[in-house]
C-alpha cells in the first residue's frame, strides 16, 4: 500500500506507532472520511489486524476477494450477522490480532470533524477488557472525494495513532465512547 500510494501521489506519513506496546493487542477505532480508508488502514496499523467491513463491499470483483480476507463482514441491516460479527471481532483479539473499527459507522461527509459513534468498538472493549488506541486519517476525503467513487486525487496522507484508552473498572460503553469521542474530536480540531 505505501508503494501504491507513493505512486498515485498519494504517500502516506505516519506518527504515534509506539503507542503499540509489544505483545499487547488492541482495538484501533478510526475516523472514516472516505473509501480509502480501510485500505489505508489496514496496512498502517503496526502489527497484524482485521477490519470490520460491509458485506456488500465483498461483491466488487477482485477487490471483493482482498476485502473479505481482510475483514470481519457484517450486514448493518441483519441483526443476526451484527451478533456474529461482534463474536468474530472477540475471536480475533483471542488470536492476538487488533480489531480495527469505524466507529462512525459510514463515511463522515458532514462539516463536522467527526460524527457521532456506534457502540460496537466500546461493548468490544468493555466486554474483551482490551485497550483502544484511537486513530485519525487525515486528508483521505481531499484524496477521495465522496462524489469521485473510487478515484485518487495527489494529496499527502496523515495517520495519527493517540495513546490509548483503557476502559475504566465499571465504566459504561456511554462514558467510554465519550471519552474516545471527545479525544479524537479534539486532536482534529487542532490538528487539521
Amino acid at each position: 500500500m505505501d508503494i501504491f500510494l507513493a505512486l498515485v501521489g498519494c504517500p502516506l506519513k505516519s506518527q504515534g506507532r509506539e503507542y503499540f506496546k509489544k505483545d499487547k493487542t488492541y482495538i484501533v477505532v478510526c475516523n472514516h472520511n472516505a473509501l480509502i480508508d480501510v485500505p489505508v488502514s489496514s496496512p498502517g496499523i503496526p502489527g497484524g489486524n482485521k477490519t470490520i467491513a460491509k458485506a456488500e463491499m465483498a461483491k466488487i470483483p477482485l477487490f471483493g476477494l482482498i476485502y473479505k480476507t481482510g475483514s470481519i463482514l457484517v450486514n448493518r441491516k441483519d441483526e443476526k450477522s451484527r451478533r456474529e460479527s461482534f463474536t468474530k471481532m472477540r475471536e480475533v483479539l483471542d488470536m492476538g490480532l487488533h480489531m480495527c473499527i469505524y466507529p462512525e459507522g459510514t463515511r463522515n461527509t458532514s462539516a463536522e470533524p467527526i460524527k457521532p459513534f456506534h457502540d460496537g468498538a466500546f461493548r468490544l472493549a468493555i466486554a474483551s477488557g482490551k485497550s483502544i488506541i484511537p486513530m485519525i486519517i487525515f486528508n483521505s476525503r481531499r484524496a477521495n472525494p465522496p462524489d469521485k467513487g473510487f478515484f485518487l486525487l495527489p494529496v499527502r496522507l496523515r495517520m495519527h495513532f493517540l495513546p490509548e484508552v483503557e476502559p475504566g473498572a465499571g465504566e459504561t460503553v456511554d462514558v467510554l465512547k465519550s471519552r474516545v469521542f471527545e479525544q479524537m474530536k479534539n486532536y482534529i480540531l487542532l490538528h487539521q
